[in-house]
């Protein structure tokens, strides 16, 4: 079964053209707009923060690198996406070498309160975001309606 990106992902969760000075700022714009939507606990963002220290995200695509943060579960109400384009790249450790940092200017981050959900919906994060054209698609977008219409319906 196709995973439906767009069932989980809603206008409010996309931020567009953001500017941030590091990681961990991105991640808490997404997990702020998650806990503000009621998809996720108050401890989210937290959550998130502390497994990409320890866990990092980062995938090397290439010209445009994307990074995936996500929590355990316990953390989630409801299943969500909460997505970040930024103006400039932030460091983001990657996943592959923890010690190495990759400029990242795409980061989706999951809340997904089933285990074997999360596992789905990263292997389709993972086929989506190794197709470039999607890619540029989602850092050109300027409105939440163009950024829907990269992800496969």
């Amino acid at each position: 079964m196709a995973v439906d990106f767009r069932s989980i992902l809603s206008p409010q969760a996309m931020c567009l053209g953001v500017s941030a000075q590091s990681a961990d700022e991105v991640i808490a714009l997404l997990g702020e707009r998650l806990i503000a939507m009621g998809k996720v606990k108050a401890n989210y963002t937290a959550a998130l923060i502390e497994r990409e220290r320890t866990m990092p995200t980062g995938l090397p695509l290439g010209a445009i690198n994307v990074a995936v943060p996500h929590s355990d579960p316990v953390h989630v109400i409801a299943p969500a996406i909460a997505l970040a384009t930024l103006t400039e790249p932030v460091s983001f450790g990657s996943m592959d070498d923890p010690d190495e940092k990759l400029p990242v200017q795409i980061v989706v981050a999951l809340a997904l309160n089933d285990k074997d959900a999360q596992i789905e919906m990263l292997q389709a994060v993972a086929g989506f975001i190794q197709n470039p054209g999607a890619l540029s698609a989602l850092l050109s977008a300027r409105t939440p309606e163009e950024a829907f219409a990269a992800f496969p319906s």
